[in-house]
Parts: structure tokens; C-alpha cells; sequence
């Protein structure tokens, strides 16, 4: 794969994430700044946002989400065990919610 691939991939998926973090808050405010682990600042920035913005925010070298996982060993949790359907996306909430407010402690 070459570097103008990955480039294009990269600004594609933050096209993608930018959209689709639009289209949450405004369907449902307090779940996404949840699930996108955003303030409302931020959240209010990005509906601001208008599609010629969020094209030329996406359009960079660098990822614009992250990974909500902050360690190994979190991952390995959520995709060693074998669980119920139900339980095991109800298990991954629960890892991501310690997660969210372990770096809000931190941060605060």
C-alpha cells in the first residue's frame, strides 16, 4: 500500500467519523457526547461545522478519533472472552464508561 493511499483512507475515515458525530448529536445529544467522549463544547463546534468545514477539517494526515481503549489490557478483555450477545456489548460499556472516567479523574 502506498503513502497517497493511506492518505486518502486516513481523510476518508475522518470524513466518515465527522459525519457520523454530527448525525449523533443531533439525534441524540446526551448519548453521543457519551459515546464520542466529548464535552459539550466540542460538541456544539461540531454541529456548527458545515459540510465544505468538516470536508476540509477531514482532510489530514492525521487521525481526528481515537481509539477509546487506553490500554492492552482492556482490548484483550473485551475480545478474549466468550460472553452472552447481549452481555458482551453490555461488559464493553462498562470497560469504556471506567475508561472515560478514569482520564476525566486524571485530567481534573
Amino acid at each position: 500500500m502506498n503513502v497517497d493511499n493511506v492518505l486518502n483512507e486516513i481523510q476518508d475515515l475522518n470524513l466518515t467519523y465527522l459525519l457520523l458525530a454530527q448525525r449523533l448529536l443531533q439525534e441524540d445529544y446526551a448519548t453521543a457526547l457519551f459515546r464520542l467522549k466529548i464535552d459539550e463544547p466540542m460538541a456544539e463546534v461540531l454541529l456548527s461545522l458545515s459540510a465544505r468545514q468538516l470536508s476540509r477539517l477531514a482532510r489530514t494526515n492525521q487521525f481526528l478519533f481515537r481509539l477509546g481503549l487506553d490500554d492492552a489490557g482492556q482490548l484483550q478483555a473485551l475480545t478474549n472472552h466468550k460472553r452472552e450477545q447481549g452481555l458482551g456489548q453490555t461488559h464493553a460499556a462498562l470497560l469504556m464508561t471506567a475508561t472515560g472516567d478514569a482520564v476525566a479523574a486524571r485530567q481534573g
